[in-house]
């Protein structure tokens, strides 16, 4: 599950890299708004590129605009509906005012990661569906290149009673042919918590879509913490975070890394529920959170808050 429905009070996203004081790595009580706000933290250096999943209503500039509104050095936003297979064609007018709004307030594409329609299921064995999510990956590949933006998040998808090994073939097959179609966007693929048929849930998953894909130059990968804490990465325990980074690395690469989106987890460790919560109001605790503002392996890429009330 990605992006929630956001609350009337704006919070202003400012999660720094902190350095622990005395007691920190014990689980706190403190809510969200505290952790984005940064209270209790002590900032280090300006290397994290904290921001939020923000809404397009009223032009997809506005994401730009409520980016800026609540301090975010980096954001998330969809680019069309949701809830449709065909969408109106991105206003070319509208393209050149997001453009214009992300050189005016500073945001380099590389800190603005686009999220794909939940409609997409590109490891789908029914071929109606795996033709109109291909086309659509086409489709939001093209949206982005229009757009300036250069990276493109989505759920790899399910096996919906195929093999995982097969349901891989179809995923890589979609991202080949959309990449045919589109230059130079990269497609970044997301971890999954592992929920029903969802492929992508371990690590050596995302692996094997990565080996299939023939243009690694191309694609990528984001970490969702409430998907790697209900998919079994305990990264609530001490060392956690980095023990998590050191599988990734092994199995998938760093080189690979291109974001991460922040949610605390509702379900406990190795649930597969794929629901988000408050940083520090869920299983993971608000320690995993400062672990990741202290690693320097997340410098410089977009830590994006997906939590229902960010």
């Amino acid at each position: 599950m990605g992006p929630r429905k956001r609350g009337g009070k704006k919070r202003t996203v400012d999660l720094p890299e902190v350095e622990h004081s005395s007691g920190a790595g014990e689980p706190s009580e403190e809510s969200s708004a505290e952790v984005v706000k940064g209270k209790r933290c002590k900032t280090k250096g300006g290397k994290k590129y904290i921001g939020a999943h923000v809404s397009i209503a009223g032009g997809i500039w506005k994401a730009v605009e409520a980016s800026v509104d609540i301090g975010g050095r980096s954001f998330g936003l969809f680019l069309g509906s949701q809830r449709s297979w065909k969408r109106p064609a991105l206003d070319k007018d509208a393209a050149v005012r997001f453009q214009e709004a992300c050189v005016q307030h500073g945001f380099d594409p590389t800190h603005i990661l686009p999220h794909g329609s939940y409609l997409m299921n590109c490891g789908s064995p029914k071929e109606d569906v795996f033709g109109k999510s291909q086309a659509m990956l086409v489709d939001e590949l093209s949206r982005c290149n229009t757009l300036g933006l250069t990276q493109f998040n989505l759920h790899p998808g399910a096996s919906m009673g195929s093999s995982t090994e097969q349901c891989m073939d179809r995923i890589a097959q979609a991202i080949n042919h959309a990449h045919q179609q589109i230059p130079t966007v990269i497609t970044v693929l997301e971890n999954m918590s592992g929920q029903g048929s969802t492929v992508g849930g371990q690590f050596i998953e995302l692996k094997g879509i990565i080996d299939r894909v023939r243009d690694k130059t191309r694609v990528g990968v984001c970490l969702d913490t409430c998907h790697a804490f209900a998919a079994g990465y305990d990264i609530s325990s001490a060392g956690g975070v980095k023990s998590m980074l050191e599988e990734f690395d092994l199995v998938v690469g760093l080189h690979y890394l291109r974001a991460v989106h922040l949610n605390d987890s509702k379900g406990k460790l190795g649930c597969h529920l794929d629901r988000h919560e408050d940083i520090g109001r869920g299983q993971i605790g608000i320690s995993a959170f400062r672990d990741i503002m202290n690693e320097p392996r997340l410098d410089n890429i977009p830590l994006i808050l997906e939590t229902p009330g960010w």
